[in-house]
């Protein structure tokens, strides 16, 4: 076993290693030797305290200013609180019931401060923060922690500070020795990089910024280069496989479908078209990738890649993530095709139409037995549905081609299981709505060809989107109702977008998670919510930040039912969300779609998919708590037919933070490709990458998906080069090792997203 590889209790212990699993995901010597610095405290040099966000967990470095103790008015018990500075700004630390610490915390005195950002009266905190003075008795013996010019400042936890997990990593480093490098020793002499085991040491204990710039750059190259030789091979097993060749058929049911078209494909939906077809024509799977902006036409080019499979005697499966968009993709589809819907012989059905087919999980057993049959015999040439087309249960007599729409959803095993129900593999279009930049197509789907639609469809109405303060300025928000009105009595219908349901009361497991409240009674204006607590001793992390805490996001049956009964009284307004039965989603839809409801009150049930040219206005409540990308989706809903869209962006965030800052950035440009940048440089590369949504860790640390473009296409070269004289990695064993270590882990999950 390759030392980096040990767990970490053989190193640190038993209990440092459980906290360190449990609260930082660390389970190896590898694993901590790669939680790099978030960044480095420089001696003598404070940190900017005004950079602060809440909700951040921080370590800084400042000096004390004052220190003030008080009693409780209404109960026992103290308050001492420690105003800290950088000179300009300040930040108070709050403490409950530890007076002692008044003998220590003097002012004048510098020290690291580890804890979770919270603002009371419009002033930052940090409640019962951790610290560590510098220059004090070395009674933790960390003093050496400190010794140099550069201090690591590590992303840490509440019961795992930053100045904890520097003695963990100088343990590791200590007995480190010799490692496996996954960099071939020529590739490292000719670029004039430092072997694996020197570049851990140098962004661990730097004595210069030379020496942490050499670290990342060679850090960067190890997950660059590690995860395109995964791509590579990805790709070079893709290449090896035989698929059924399906070329299109001339006077079949695409050329009829063409023929129905009420308007010309964009230039840009031709080109896609015509990669796709040729792809369809050869013996080789296809693995592409469909991009591009909302409303440029994906699912139609989708579309006509799936009846050329049919025409050449193949099926096709649709793959959704939810039921609202299958049944969405189902009545468009059907929509579009009219008698072509119909298989030949059916009464109205064309003599190359072909049957479409929906599958979910929700469907009764007739109508499943029904669709099952469809799929095994061959009656259905296009099948449509959720993930319940993976069962076991399900047979396709000849799949021809998998459509994996909104792919970021699916895992890989869930793609190759449909994948598995052709006779031979299928080809496989896997399409985003949400534009990509180029380095990260690259660095998460490099085992794909890629598609763009950048152009969108004539007709296609410009979309206004304008901020909505609703603290700073509450007349807007009555204005932004006053809008919705007008948009309906001129014949046209909105949306109403809020962050969750509502009904979490009902739900065992949304109450478990429910946090204490504050005592009503006895409240002393001028002090934090946490003073009133029951047990102020037991505040954790999430429940820092004090009485301006931030309200629970607003919700879908609460904004409807105050709607109803205030500003929109007497408009047709109904709820969609994902809590609803199948039966009764669907049947708000089609309402919705057959303009019997004025107003939809939802979740992000309709960021996607959802089709309604006659719905011209949304307003999005809280609007800072989405993302720059969604939010680019949810407005994409509106300015579908001849009216021009407007989409309102309701915040109470004040401005001037980096909340209101992402959603000014929505509402100067409808350039997805120019959003999805900016989103990349607001989040966390693991967010981007996708395990936010998984739950698991990114594998990537230090790379820059989107700053480091040069780097990822120069590994891209180098790995290419490599697998094509060495598939298999035999000569390169610890580039094999680092591999497999990427490949069996969860961690590594956005990997097989592509």
């Amino acid at each position: 076993m390759s030392r980096l590889d040990e767990p970490l209790k053989k190193l640190v212990g038993d209990r440092t290693a459980t906290v360190l699993a449990k609260s930082l995901k660390l389970d190896t010597v590898g694993d901590l030797l790669r939680h790099y610095p978030r960044r480095y405290a420089e001696r003598g040099r404070l940190t900017d305290l005004s950079r602060l966000e809440p909700e951040e967990h921080v370590t800084v470095m400042a000096e004390i200013a004052k220190v003030n103790k008080r009693q409780f008015r209404n109960r026992r018990g103290n308050l001492l609180e420690v105003e800290v500075t950088d000179g300009r700004g300040k930040l108070t630390l709050i403490f409950f019931n530890q007076a002692w610490r008044e003998e220590e915390l003097r002012p004048g005195r510098r020290g690291l401060f580890a804890g979770k950002v919270g603002r009371f009266n419009n002033v930052i905190q940090l409640s019962q923060p951790d610290y560590q003075l510098i220059g004090e008795d070395d009674r933790d013996g960390v003093a050496n922690l400190f010794a140099g010019a550069l201090i690591p400042v590590y992303p840490a936890a509440a019961n795992m500070p930053s100045w904890k997990i520097a003695q963990c990593v100088g343990m590791a480093l200590d007995t480190l020795g010799e490692v496996g490098d996954p960099l071939p020793a020529e590739m490292r002499e000719r670029r004039g990089m430092p072997g694996l085991a020197e570049a851990l040491l140098l962004v661990h204990r730097p004595t210069s910024w030379d020496d942490v710039t050499a670290a990342r750059d060679r850090l960067k190259w190890d997950e660059a280069f590690v995860l395109q030789i995964a791509l590579a091979r990805r790709r070079r097993d893709a290449r090896a496989q035989s698929a059924v060749a399906r070329p299109r058929r001339p006077n079949g049911i695409l050329d009829a479908f063409d023929a129905r078209l009420p308007f010309e494909l964009t230039d840009g939906q031709k080109e896609v078209c015509a990669e796709i077809e040729a792809d369809l024509a050869t013996e080789h799977p296809m693995h592409r990738l469909l991009q591009g902006e909302v409303g440029a036409g994906k699912t139609l080019v989708a579309l006509r890649g799936m009846l050329a499979v049919v025409d050449a005697g193949g099926q096709t499966a649709l793959l959704a993530p939810t039921e609202v968009l299958a049944q969405q993709h189902y009545r468009s589809i059907v929509e579009m095709l009219g008698p072509l819907a119909e298989g030949a012989g059916m009464l109205g059905g064309s003599e190359v139409g072909t049957k479409v087919t929906l599958l979910t999980g929700s469907m009764g057993v007739p109508a499943r037995r029904a669709a099952l049959l469809d799929l095994v015999t061959g009656e259905a040439g296009i099948a449509i549905g959720t993930h319940a087309l993976i069962e076991d249960k399900v047979e396709f007599h000849d799949l021809g081609l998998v459509v994996v729409d909104e792919q970021h959803r699916f895992g890989v095993e869930q793609r190759d299981a449909l994948r598995g129900k052709g006779k031979r593999p299928p080809h496989l279009l896997v399409m985003t709505a949400t534009p990509i930049p180029r380095t990260v197509a690259m660095t998460v789907f490099g085992d794909l060809e890629t598609s763009i639609l950048a152009q969108l469809p004539s007709g296609r109405s410009p979309i206004a989107t304008h901020v909505v303060p609703a603290k700073e300025k509450p007349h807007f928000l009555d204005r932004a109702w006053q809008r919705v009105r007008e948009e309906v009595e001129n014949g046209h219908q909105a949306y109403v977008v809020c962050p969750r349901i509502g009904d979490e009361e009902d739900d065992p497991k949304a109450r478990k998670k429910a946090k204490p409240k504050a005592k009503a009674a006895g409240r002393d204006e001028d002090l934090p919510a946490e003073a009133y607590l029951d047990d102020p001793e037991d505040i954790g992390a999430d429940a820092a930040g004090g009485a301006e805490e931030r309200r629970p996001p607003l919700a879908v049956l609460d904004v409807a039912a105050a709607l109803t009964a205030g500003p929109l009284a007497g408009l047709r307004i109904a709820v969609l969300h994902g809590r609803m039965a199948p039966d009764d989603k669907d049947d708000v839809m089609r309402r919705f779609t057959a303009g019997e409801l004025d107003v939809l009150v939802a979740t992000t049930v309709i960021e996607v998919g959802v089709n309604v040219p006659n719905a011209t206005a949304m307003v999005i409540m809280d609007a800072d708590r989405f993302g720059v990308s969604q939010l680019h989706q949810l407005r994409g809903r509106v300015g579908r037919g001849s009216a021009p869209g407007l989409t309102l962006l309701v915040s109470e965030m004040p401005g001037g933070t980096s909340a209101r800052e992402r959603l000014d950035a929505v509402a100067a440009t409808l350039d997805g490709f120019e959003l999805s940048r900016i989103d990349l440089e607001q989040r966390r590369e693991g967010d981007v990458l996708g395990d936010a949504q998984s739950g698991s860790r990114s594998s990537l640390r230090m790379l820059e998906v989107v700053r480091d473009e040069e780097l990822i296409v120069a590994a891209r070269e180098e790995a290419s080069t490599i697998v094509a004289d060495d598939p298999d990695l035999v000569e390169h064993h610890d580039l094999r090792s680092a591999l497999a270590s990427i490949l069996d882990d969860e961690r590594a999950e956005y990997l097989d997203k592509g």
